[in-house]
């Protein structure tokens, strides 16, 4: 049996849109929100909701950053070696 890596937590850094996805999902099941209770929310379609917790780059950033919003995350840029 293969490990799985590990899972991210809030204050990760982010290097990929699938750790993005990773930490969606998982800030989603903590508020007990279905996706499509999510897409419902937020005003998209549950389609973009799949597609941001699977890791898709291609989102539309101003929504991808409006869902996280929503769900009380936030981004924060920061000079690398900071913090």
């Amino acid at each position: 049996m293969a490990d799985s890596p590990p899972s991210k937590t809030f204050g990760d850094r982010i290097r990929h849109s699938e750790d993005l996805g990773k930490l969606v999902r998982q800030a989603r099941a903590e508020q007990s929100l279905l996706q499509t209770d999510l897409a419902g929310l937020a005003g998209t379609g549950n389609r973009f909701i799949v597609d941001l917790e699977r890791g898709k780059p291609t989102l539309q950033l101003q929504k991808v950053l409006d869902v996280l919003d929503l769900m009380g995350l936030e981004v924060i840029v920061q000079r690398k070696g900071v913090g």
